[in-house]
């Protein structure tokens, strides 16, 4: 009987945690936030439209970084990085490489992903999908640093539809890969320290490769093995080896990795072996992929490209998807590392990116056969793009992401627009916000929103936020002191807040919210009849919604947010 009571006391209790966690979605406090626009703007596309037989890359624009890809058949499968951000690993599809869509995110619950207290630049670390033949069965492996939880692979027949929860895997080191042998054999190699009291340099790392138990979803005990010390010359002390793929053509079993680190040394090289488990061999034609040679002050500069994986299509060529940088006229990172393919020539032993040695262009060619159907009939868009969102509809557009925690958990949607619920956090916080995030795409663009909000105190705020960071944003917004309203705007560089501006407004206008920027130059603008905006503040940097600037890994994310923690005073 005592057992009994206190298991039914713990399930209410539990309840009632569960349920002080989740905001009141009926309550009638909130902003609601409509009419969203986002608009590229910028000069590289004005100056290069596409011909006929063209598509731009990259080919997911804004922060998207560390792409895998994996094919089905005809059908391709390709997932990036979302350290922090909720749902975590957007995977998407097509049939044809040019023309993407979005099926939604592999790790898109709670007990997948566990990153409530992590940094943005924490969590879901560099992911591979693999493709098994032999089960078939899809496989997402990766790191994710939040939670306990290391290196996890999850699963599933149908990468549209619901993946497995993870399996927790017994390794240390980032970056791991699986590969399946066509004897039905399967390994995973990953990226690790040297053994204690080896390291020789800083950055130095190895790559191992484990045998991988299908059956128990775990690799083989003990059978673990250093493929890679260094990378492709020790002598040389290359840093950061990483981001490790094995490819088998010929009967050669190929290792490609990133070198050199996730910057501007960045780039990507092979080595080859009879055997998986090595030894394996760099090709002397290494680095096959970078952009670490060219003139700093280029035109158009694409930079930091690597961390790559291939894919061969049904008729036997080969493509590469790799992750590289757009520097503003400041040389700065405000929209983070993007995913661009290239076509592979692999006509003799080694892959090789075409024109991945040159500097990098904007346009590429078709493939045969392929229609450039971007931006049409659901598929992402590219180049100078405009994107709205009303927010009418039940669900949500895939591109819109929240931070540490589900977007259901402060979100409704209906006739009016979107509300928001506020959380007693705020952007400082590193812990989960409510605020909806759209990424920052292009160099130059123009985003607004309409909001409809009347803040009760100081506590309250709701705006829009430019965010790199927890420690490294912008925020613009409507809150209140006294019996007036103000819109304020604020700047956190490294932690330390300063309001730029504030000015009384009168909230019984309808209000718009703006942010433009062309290159380093921000503007956050107001307006009541969304036409004719005023500006708040002036033109101030980006510089801190730039990696250079903020660090970590991500870009600009551009927030619809509310609190009821504000600490902004006017």
């Amino acid at each position: 009987m005592k057992k009994t009571i206190i298991t039914v006391l713990l399930i209410i209790i539990s309840f009632y945690q569960s349920s002080a966690q989740k905001p009141q979605l009926n309550s009638k406090e909130g902003p609601v936030f409509s009419e969203f626009s986002y608009q590229g703007k910028d000069d590289i596309y004005d100056k290069n439209p596409l011909k006929a037989d063209e598509f731009y890359t990259p080919i997911l624009q804004g922060c998207y970084p560390d792409p895998s890809i994996t094919r089905k058949g005809n059908d391709y499968y390709l997932v990036n990085s979302s350290f922090a951000m909720f749902p975590g690993v957007p995977i998407f599809h097509s049939t044809d490489l040019v023309n993407w869509k979005q099926i939604g995110h592999v790790l898109d619950r709670e007990s997948q992903l566990k990153v409530e207290d992590s940094r943005i630049s924490g969590g879901v670390y560099a992911p591979d999908i693999k493709y098994n033949p032999y089960n078939d069965t899809f496989y997402m492996i990766t790191t994710e640093i939040a939670g306990g939880m290391g290196n996890i692979v999850v699963k599933t027949k149908d990468p549209a539809k619901s993946w497995s929860d993870p399996f927790k895997l017994n390794f240390e080191g980032i970056d791991p890969s699986l590969f399946f042998d066509d004897n039905g054999k399967a390994y995973l190699v990953h990226n690790d320290s040297p053994d204690k009291g080896t390291e020789l340099y800083q950055g130095h790392r190895v790559i191992k490769i484990w045998e991988y138990d299908l059956q128990k979803d775990q690799v083989v005990p003990n059978s673990d093995k250093i493929i890679v010390n260094g990378g492709t010359d020790i002598t040389q002390k290359p840093i950061w080896i990483e981001g490790p793929h094995i490819y088998k053509k010929n009967n050669k079993y190929y290792l490609m990795c990133a070198e050199g680190g996730t910057g501007d040394w960045h780039s990507e090289v092979i080595f080859v072996s009879d055997k998986p488990t090595g030894p394996y061999i760099p090709a002397k034609n290494n680095p096959i992929l970078t952009q670490r040679y060219f003139a700093k002050d280029r035109a158009n500069k694409v930079d930091w490209a690597g961390h790559a994986d291939l894919v061969e299509t049904p008729d036997g060529n080969y493509y590469g998807v790799f992750l590289a940088v757009r520097p503003n006229e400041k040389q700065r990172v405000n929209t983070g590392r993007e995913t661009f393919i290239l076509p592979v020539d692999w006509s003799g032993e080694f892959p090789v990116f075409e024109n991945g040695l040159i500097p990098l262009k904007p346009l590429l060619k078709l493939p045969n056969g392929v229609e450039n159907k971007t931006g049409k009939n659901g598929f992402l868009p590219n180049g100078n793009f405009s994107f709205t969102e009303s927010f009418i509809s039940n669900e949500l557009d895939y591109r819109w992401i929240g931070i540490r925690g589900p977007r259901e958990k402060f979100i409704v949607t209906g006739k009016k627009g979107l509300k928001i619920i506020p959380f007693q956090t705020n952007i400082k916080a590193t812990s989960p916000t409510s605020t909806l995030f759209y990424r920052q795409q292009h160099a130059a663009f123009e985003a607004k929103v309409k909001l409809s909000y009347q803040p009760k105190s100081e506590k309250d705020l709701a705006g829009i936020t430019c965010f790199q960071n927890e420690k490294f944003n912008y925020v613009f917004g409507l809150t209140k002191k006294g019996n007036d309203y103000y819109l304020v705007l604020e700047r956190t560089e490294n932690g330390k807040s300063t309001v730029i501006a504030s000015q009384k407004t009168d909230i019984n206008n309808l209000l718009y919210l703006q942010v433009t920027a062309k290159g380093d130059d921000y503007s956050f603008n107001y307006s009541f009849d969304g036409s004719k905006f005023n500006n708040l503040g002036g033109v101030v940097s980006g510089d801190i919604l730039s990696t250079d600037v903020a660090g970590g890994f991500t870009g600009n994310l551009i927030g619809l947010y509310a609190t009821s923690s504000n600490d902004i005073l006017p």
